[in-house]
Parts: C-alpha cells; structure tokens; sequence
C-alpha cells in the first residue's frame, strides 16, 4: 500500500533541528515517508520509545510525537492535525503553565507505598487519570487506524492499567458513525467516558440516551467546541450554551454530566447551579481559541469558587506522573489525557496504551512517595510551588 505524506521539507528540517528530533526521527521515520509498505502498530512486549516511534511513522506529518510535547514543533497551526490553533500560544500555555509549577520534596515520613486510587461514580480506578474524548481518525490522526481500532486501543488498553478509556463524538460525524463507535465499546464490554458536542438540544439528548445504552459511565460536552461552528459540516449545528439550556441537559442526561471547557470561575459556578456533576477545566489542548491562558493557570480559583460541590477534572498537557499530582496539588480531582493516549494507541495498539497508562502510575507513584502523599486527599497546596 502506497503511503503518501505532504510535507514542507524546508519547515519540517527547521523544526527538527530546533527541536533536536534528527536523532529520534531518523531512519525510521525516513522509512515511513518512502516505504511501499502499509505501517501497522507494535503489538506485545516492547518499550514506550518503541511504540513512540512507531506512532510517529503512523501519525505524521498529522503528529510529529516530538521528544517534547509543548506545542513549539511543526505542528504549530495545524488544526486539524494535532497541533493548536494560531501560534499555537494556548497549546504552549498549558505546557509552560504546568511545568512553572514545582514539587516540593519531603522524604522524612512514613509513606512507602501511596494510595493512588480514585472513585469515579462507583468505579474504582488505579489512577485519578482517564483518557479524554478524542477523535477524528481520519482528519486529525492520518487515517492508518480504523474508528474500531482506535476505540478499542484506547479502551482496552485504559481498562487493563485499570483506568477509563474515551469515545468521542465528532462535529462533522453523522449519527451512525456515533452509533457504531458506540457498538464497539458495547460489544467489547469496555468501561468509558463519551464525549459529546453542544450540538442542538435534542441532538445532544439523543446521542446522551444512546451513549447511556453503549455502556458509558459518565459525559462530556466540551462546550468550548462551539468555536468550530464555522468549521462544521452544513447541517451539523454546533453552538454556544446559556444557563438555561445547561440546566435543561443536566436535568435530562442519564449519566453523571460534566461541562468542557470550563476556563474561569464564573462560568465554574454556573455549572455548578446548572447541576452538572463535575466540570473539566480546559482550553481544548489550546485547538479552539488563539492565545487562550493554560489550564494550571486557572485551576487553583476556579477550584476555590467549586469550593468542592461538583466534581472537578482538568487536561492540558498531562504526559507524566508528576503532571497528575501537579494538578491534583492546584485543585483537580483527576485528570484527563488526550494527545498521548493517542499516540500511544497508534504506536502499539491496546498494549501501546497499557504500557503508556501503567507508566503514568508508576511515576504517580513515586512523585507521591517523595513528596509525602500516602492517599490523593492527601495532595494539598502545601506540595507544590510556582516556579
């Protein structure tokens, strides 16, 4: 099978060098532009750089799997793709707002072997980590893994590490396309979050209804979608949501609901008054609003007007351990990954996003033994300092 990949050879060297990705991206990723062959993922016993690599021959130039993931590599303005919107600002935002913010480390204590698991609405999860609705298999990730595939790497993978897997709806995707992603986690008994457009009303509430009957745990709607209403496929409404109609699907949704894209206190509280269930401190991965602020610059007053009465999930940039316990430290309950669960899937399949989420506990695990943290109620402030 011919693989065809368009880049700018200039500005793909020019952001290899200024990046150093000339070693990571060498022969391999060479072999992917030019080899007849079809590039499929590693499946069984490999190592995280391996399933890395792989992913990049698969994804690119839709993902470049930069050694660093901080949204200043050749993705920038590649929408869709995975980069982020304009001078990729709002991507770098969360990056370079998280990484300001430093553990502080504590070894005199008696914590050995920390508690790491969370209850989300009666699943006890190993990690306070899920992967977060991602989709777009053929417009965002270059179109090598089928949406069963995709599914079904992501949800596996998350349910073996113990953790929930995603499915997302898409703003250009007919119902169908909904219903058959939703087979797929049925018909494989996975354990997930369904991630929903603000579409019209009762097309949200149609597509809730179905993702209740596919065995979905909890919601989304990642309301700051709205911002690509003037990308949607005519016929596909995509709009910004008032009080009342949060309040409407609160009220109508079957299963725990959280509202997306949630970026100041205000809107937090309005979310909180509408009954939602929790809400999910995010800019998008920086892919809906130019120069938007970082997720970790938010969080802590945004977690100070929940003053705990919903549950409160945050994204942007999570790749480590320490990133979990980052922003559990400035006032998250848990976090959602998106881009890296992505790579992880295409690099290697459901075992590419084992190997990436049981990484991501053990890293958990000892961020919270070196700084003191024996259970997540016991990730305070007092953990972390801005740099």
């Amino acid at each position: 099978m011919s693989i065809a990949i368009k880049l700018d050879r200039r500005q793909f060297l020019a952001g290899s060098a200024a990046l150093g990705l000339t070693g990571a991206m060498g022969a391999g990723s060479a072999l992917a532009a030019e080899t007849k062959e079809e590039i499929r993922p590693l499946t069984g016993k490999m190592t995280y750089e391996q399933v890395r690599e792989r992913a990049r021959q698969m994804m690119m130039p839709r993902c470049y799997v930069c050694p660093e993931c901080n949204g200043r590599g050749p993705c920038i303005g590649q929408v869709p793709g995975f980069g982020g919107m304009g001078a990729n600002r709002a991507f770098q935002a969360n990056y370079d707002s998280l990484a300001a913010v430093e553990l502080n480390t504590r070894t005199v204590h008696d914590v050995k072997k920390p508690d790491m698991t969370f209850d989300f609405f009666g699943q006890k999860l190993s990690m306070p980590c899920m992967a977060a609705p991602t989709g777009g298999t053929t417009y965002n990730m270059g179109g090598r893994l089928t949406e069963a595939e995709f599914v079904t790497a992501i949800c596996e993978g998350c349910n073996r590490a113990g953790t929930l897997g995603a499915v997302a709806d898409g703003i250009g995707d007919p119902i169908d396309v909904f219903e058959n992603r939703l087979q797929t986690l049925k018909s494989k008994g996975f354990k997930a979050i369904v991630g929903l457009k603000p579409r019209l009303q009762e097309e949200i509430k149609l597509r809730m209804q179905k993702a209740y009957e596919g065995g979905a745990i909890a919601l989304t709607i990642d309301l700051d979608s709205a911002g690509r209403a003037a990308r949607a496929t005519p016929g596909q409404t995509v709009e910004p949501k008032t009080f009342e109609q949060l309040k409407d699907l609160a009220k109508a949704s079957p299963l725990p609901l959280f509202f997306k894209g949630i970026m100041t206190p205000d809107e937090a509280k309005l979310c909180v008054n509408a009954g939602a269930a929790g809400i999910v401190v995010s800019n998008h991965g920086g892919r809906v609003l130019a120069d938007a602020c970082g997720a970790a610059t938010v969080l802590p007053e945004i977690a100070e007007a929940v003053n705990g009465k919903c549950m409160i999930l945050v994204d942007g940039t999570v790749s480590r351990g320490t990133d979990i316990e980052k922003y559990l430290a400035l006032g998250a309950d848990a976090c959602l990954a998106g881009r890296h669960f992505v790579r992880a899937a295409h690099g290697g399949l459901a075992d590419g996003v084992a190997l990436f989420a049981n990484r991501l506990k053990s890293e958990l695990q000892v961020a919270m033994t070196l700084t003191g943290a024996k259970n997540l109620a016991a990730i305070t402030g007092k953990m972390v300092r801005r740099a």
